[in-house]
């Protein structure tokens, strides 16, 4: 019915029988209905995507979709987006499938801007989660045996990415699924090795021995970006270092005899037993405190939250400069040891007393004091997480929190503790387990970035477009700070780190540049067992005796950070790098973007990627992050299941992914109230063009009624948006503003008004074949601004868009709307905003009158307009007697002064306009449903008004400006 904004389709009621004072008049409108041009399509009103879309997924791979594509747009420029590897272990999450259909709407949008866009999907597929799996359902014999084990890796994997594709696929990602990049594939191993290799002739790897973070669960060394932090509840000490000798005490003017000691902070007290010296900031006051009748050491700063917890007092006496106290010696609390003052850089005032406990085989700013000083790193624990045989025997054998009560009782007993209590701060846990992590120095390979890599790095990232702006300044303040690169790991499921080293000397081996051409050879023909197998005699000949062979692998972060070279350069299709964009989670500024870039600008001086952007993490509707044990884990699959991708897929696209996506059962009805919104719309625009072929009856955009060329101005405006909001990576823009359009300026405005003459006209008026013309191409530009967000839709409306067709919309390039804006518009886009400017002002008018009779529909009313300022006239008397058609009202006149009872509304860009609104007295027309004096005087048709009856002799009115 008219007054709403709602599509009509074949599948729509016939209209009511109107009623005038409560009686039903005789009904003749069934007479008419087969006169009226009323939509028709077989487009369903009723989605039923979960049906649909695997249906259109088995036609695509049908048709060759994804070969058609490449070979279309063979020679185009071209945009690579790399993909970062998900870890092929476990079911997709809804993280999963928000990056994965943000990569794809990248994709899609850059194959309608006409590029060749190839996308390469990829799997990580080496590590310890996988070998996790395995451990837990392998026999143990199996598991004894590396090849058997590494070959029950290597199957899971397999099982689990094909698992993960075959979802990623079910989402309506496109790209070469047949042919996926794999980080266990035998050529990306080879090329793994020979990048490392690489490495190792740049001169930035190296092994040594440092702290590095350990899992004891891992029972490995673990990077960076394998480190999650969440808060904990540690021990923390204050504990009493007494000085070695008089020379303390003389420092701050006293008798060498007097007691004095030290007092340091820690959380971790099972370090005590590694300590080798305490630190001082050489530009800190220290001050002293009393207990008893000792005196206590701290900095000044900080004395007074120490003696709050020690139940000390402040002593009134000058404090001396950290660099006065450098050089002084302690005595350990527990261990027959002295350890020296040492001046550092590193202590802060923050927390603790300025005094800080220094074990240089468990920290890295400890090891660094440590290698200044030339103190010893000797590491009491073993990578089980224990304390080892040769530590005091009242730890050895105990874990690190086992050791923590044995440290504090032994420390109580001596006299030395001077205040014990909880404290709760952030502190790294491991990525897999969520234990708590602990410093351990041990023999690893690094990557080294002191020494020029780090300035590189810095400027390969200085040149990258970053996506949001903000990740410029995270990315280089990460890289600023960062240690070492940490590569090497302590486990059988991974690529090796083939070198030999000499015993007792551990110099690499003279020939380690063809050593490794050679097992990367290996490697390529039999994958990692080709190394793991390797006898050294086999490559080293009677020198293996003196060398060994290294049982380390590689970091995970390392295989995939290498893809651009094992991958982009590896496919013609892809490389060579830079990729023009990169694109993951937000955590990955210390994941993959940086083991990516850091790798890249060690081998070639630049990074692998033009742009990266990085997208939020999926929370709950009140902002908590996703847990099984909060019951508000919001699965993709579920999704699919029940609203189908392009929903699920909506969703990703109307959010400000810059930030945190809140999702939840009520955000995505939501978002499918809004899809059948889109829908709908693109259903009535088919239905429409029933009867239209473009090359027959097209009409010429300079020909067209007044509203049409505006629509097509608003639709060319909408485009342009679009296009911009795809290639800035603001996706939510372009979501927004198609649904808006098809809302407003669509639903609302063009298709409700131009129902009447889309219905009522004949078939081949001009003024119907204008709107046919105008419908047309707001479907074709709707059905490709709707390609990368809901493909699956977008294809089903694209197919029954009268005209020529290819294969598919994702063949296309967006559809040319300028090409169909008049050379010489009748009225100007300023005229038509103030237009608007006047029927909304009407509307409101219209709507009072109808919230308080009942008036019923629009069609009930007519209207009397007065505008006072002259151009507003001037508009409104452009359309002459077919104004009502604007308003949607049986009649709407434009009066020389105000009618009386006019109400006076106030328009937005300044003046008013008087309208004033009333039932009309006439009958409705049952054909139009028009209310007009004309109704009754037809004498062969007594029920219709004299246009309809000129529609139905095919004499209509000429005229036609809405």
């Amino acid at each position: 019915p008219r007054g709403g904004a709602r599509p009509i389709g074949d599948n729509d009621a016939a209209p009511a029988p109107a009623r005038r004072g409560g009686a039903a008049m005789p009904d003749d409108s069934k007479r008419y209905r087969s006169t009226l041009n009323l939509p028709r399509t077989d487009f369903p009103m009723r989605a039923r995507l979960p049906e649909r879309e695997p249906e259109r997924l088995k036609h695509w791979a049908e048709i060759g979709l994804e070969a058609r594509l490449r070979e279309a747009r063979k020679g185009r420029p071209r945009f690579v987006l790399h993909d970062g590897p998900p870890y092929a272990n476990g079911a997709i999450h809804i993280g999963h499938a928000v990056n994965k259909i943000l990569k794809d709407i990248v994709v899609r949008s850059r194959t309608l801007d006409g590029m060749d866009a190839p996308y390469r999907p990829g799997w990580d597929c080496h590590g310890l989660p996988i070998e996790l799996q395995i451990e837990k359902t392998l026999p143990a014999e199996q598991r004894a045996d590396g090849r058997a084990f590494r070959a029950a890796c290597r199957t899971f994997a397999a099982e689990q990415l094909e698992r993960q594709r075959e979802d990623f696929i079910r989402l309506g990602v496109g790209g070469q699924w047949d042919a996926p990049y794999r980080t266990m594939d035998f050529r990306a191993e080879a090329d793994t090795v020979r990048a490392l290799g690489a490495l190792l002739e740049a001169g930035h790897l190296y092994r040594g021995r440092k702290p590095v973070y350990w899992c004891a669960d891992c029972g490995s060394a673990l990077a960076e970006a394998e480190v999650e932090y969440e808060e904990r509840v540690s021990t923390a000490v204050d504990v009493r270092f007494d000085a070695a000798d008089g020379r303390l005490a003389e420092a701050f003017g006293l008798a060498p005899e007097t007691p004095i000691a030290v007092a340091i902070w820690t959380t971790t007290p099972w370090t005590l037993v590694a300590n080798e010296a305490v630190c001082l900031h050489p530009e800190f006051e220290y001050a002293l405190a009393r207990r008893g009748e000792q005196l206590l050491v701290t900095a000044a700063a900080l004395r007074g939250a120490f003696c709050e917890r020690a139940g000390a007092e402040p002593e009134d006496r000058p404090g001396a400069p950290g660099a006065r106290l450098a050089g002084l010696e302690l005595a350990h609390p527990f261990l027959e040891r002295r350890v020296p003052l040492l001046a550092a850089g590193h202590v802060t005032a923050d927390e603790g007393t300025g005094c800080v406990h220094t074990a240089p085989a468990h920290g890295p700013e400890d090891y660094a004091v440590g290698q200044q000083h030339g103190l010893p790193a000797d590491c009491p624990v073993g990578p089980d997480g224990r304390f080892a045989a040769d530590a005091p025997d009242w730890v050895a054998g105990l874990t690190l929190d086992a050791a923590t009560p044995a440290v504090v009782e032994r420390l109580g007993r001596g006299g030395t503790l001077l205040a014990k209590r909880g404290h709760r701060h952030s502190y790294p846990h491991c990525w897999r387990h969520r234990t708590p992590l602990f410093f351990r120095t041990a023999a690893q390979w690094f990557v080294r970035l002191d020494g020029g890599l780090r300035e590189r790095a810095l400027a390969a990232a200085a040149a990258v477009d970053w996506h949001p702006g903000w990740g410029a300044a995270r990315m280089r303040g990460m890289l600023e700070s960062r240690p070492d690169w940490c590569v090497s790991r302590q486990r059988a499921w991974g690529t090796p780190i083939p070198l030999f080293w000499r015993r007792g000397g551990g110099e690499l081996h003279p020939d380690t540049p063809a050593l490794l051409e050679r097992v990367a050879e290996r490697i390529e023909r039999g994958g990692i067992d080709a190394w793991f197998d390797l006898e050294p005699e086999e490559l080293l000949g009677a020198a293996a005796a003196d060398y060994v062979k290294s049982p380390d692998t590689l970091d995970v972060w390392f295989d995939s950070g290498c893809t651009h070279r094992t991958v982009l350069d590896a496919d013609p299709a892809l490389g060579p790098p830079p990729a023009d964009l990169y694109l993951e989670g937000s955590d990955q500024h210390r994941g993959w973007f940086q083991s990516s870039l850091l790798t890249a600008a060690a081998l070639g001086g630049r990074a692998p990627y033009r742009a990266a952007l990085t997208h939020g993490f999926v929370v709950d509707a009140d902002g908590r992050k996703m847990a099984k044990s909060r019951g508000n884990v919001v699965e993709p699959q579920r999704v699919v299941d029940r609203l189908g991708a392009d929903v699920l897929r909506l969703w990703v696209a109307g959010a400000d992914t810059s930030a945190e996506l809140a999702v939840s059962d009520e955000i995505l009805d939501r978002t499918a109230e809004a899809y059948r919104r889109i829908r709908n719309t693109a259903r009535y625009l088919l239905g429409c063009l029933a009867d239209f072929d473009p090359a027959r009856h097209a009409v010429a955009p300079d020909a067209m009624p007044a509203l049409d060329q505006w629509i097509l101005g608003e639709a060319l405006r909408v485009d342009r948006a679009v296009r911009a909001a795809c290639r800035d990576y603001e996706f939510h823009r372009a979501a927004q503003r198609l649904h808006a359009f098809c809302a407003a300026e669509l639903g609302s405005l063009y298709l409700d008004i131009t129902k009447d003459r889309s219905y009522t006209l004949p078939a081949d008026h001009p003024a119907r074949r204008s709107a046919q013309t105008v419908m047309h191409a707001l479907a074709e530009a709707l059905a490709r601004w709707l390609a990368p967000l809901c493909p699956f839709t977008a294809d089903e409306i694209y197919e029954r868009i009268p005209g020529p067709r290819l294969a598919s919309v994702h063949l296309e390039e967006w559809f040319d709307l300028a090409a169909l804006q008049p050379a010489a518009p009748a009225l100007g886009a300023a005229d038509w905003a103030r237009l608007l400017e006047l029927r909304a002002a009407a509307a409101r008018v219209l709507e009072g009158l109808r919230r308080d009779t009942d008036l019923g529909a629009p069609l009930n009313a007519e209207l009397t307009l007065h505008a006072p300022a002259a151009a507003d006239r001037r508009l409104l008397e452009y359309f002459g007697d077919e104004l009502h058609f604007l308003f949607i009202t049986s009649a709407a006149t434009v009066a020389d002064a105000p009618p009386p009872g006019a109400a006076v509304e106030r328009l937005p860009g300044g003046g008013e306009l008087h309208v004033r609104a009333a039932a009309s007295a006439h009958a409705k027309c049952d054909r139009c449903w028009h209310r007009h004096p004309s109704v009754g005087g037809v004498p062969d048709h007594p029920r219709l008004c004299a246009r309809c009856r000129g529609n139905l002799a095919d004499q209509p009115e000429a005229r036609w400006h809405v």
